[in-house]
């Protein structure tokens, strides 16, 4: 059985020449978004389809793609609210020191670099120029929003689904 990755919805159609509107959920937008990548369209039963972009480009808050073999408005259409995935096998291994897939971050448990227990990484944000990660608290019924930034996440261990942080001043505050 095939593992997916939902990478971003369309939501409309744009213009007559075959491009969708998409919603993104990716973590890396120019790499799967790029001409030539592979991705596929889920139609909520079990079937995916295959597609290869053939363009992508930023328009206001959306991603605008159009695939390959598809040139006009009536033939992405039927798209419309479907879901955008990848194969986890085909993901890229080639990524940086420090740069993770969300799927690898969320769930894993959070300590305080004096060993403290946090809780576990429930959501990732990326609301600007840094991710936010949201650890849904083991003793409080709130959340805490922990900055990815080097001053906060001294290291993360995908292997012990372990993060270490250096809680800023007031990050830990009721």
């Amino acid at each position: 059985m095939t593992d997916w990755l939902n990478v971003g919805k369309i939501v409309n159609t744009h213009g007559i020449r075959g491009e969708v509107r998409v919603i993104s959920r990716t973590d890396f937008p120019e790499t799967r978004y790029a001409p030539g990548s592979k991705l596929y369209i889920y139609d909520g039963a079990k079937e995916h389809k295959p597609v290869i972009v053939k363009t992508w480009r930023k328009h206001k808050q959306f991603d605008l793609l159009s695939f390959e073999g598809f040139d006009n408005v009536n033939e992405v259409e039927k798209y419309k609210d479907k879901l955008l995935k990848v194969k986890i096998d085909d993901l890229d291994d080639d990524m940086y020191e420090g740069e993770y897939y969300y799927h690898e971050i969320i769930g894993l448990s959070v300590y305080t670099d004096t060993g403290t227990y946090i809780g576990k990484v429930k959501e990732i944000l990326s609301p600007g120029a840094n991710d936010v990660w949201v650890v849904k608290s083991s003793e409080a019924k709130k959340e805490i929003l922990l900055p990815y930034i080097d001053d906060v996440i001294k290291s993360v261990d995908l292997d012990e689904e372990k993060v270490v942080i250096h809680p800023m001043e007031g990050l830990l505050d009721e």
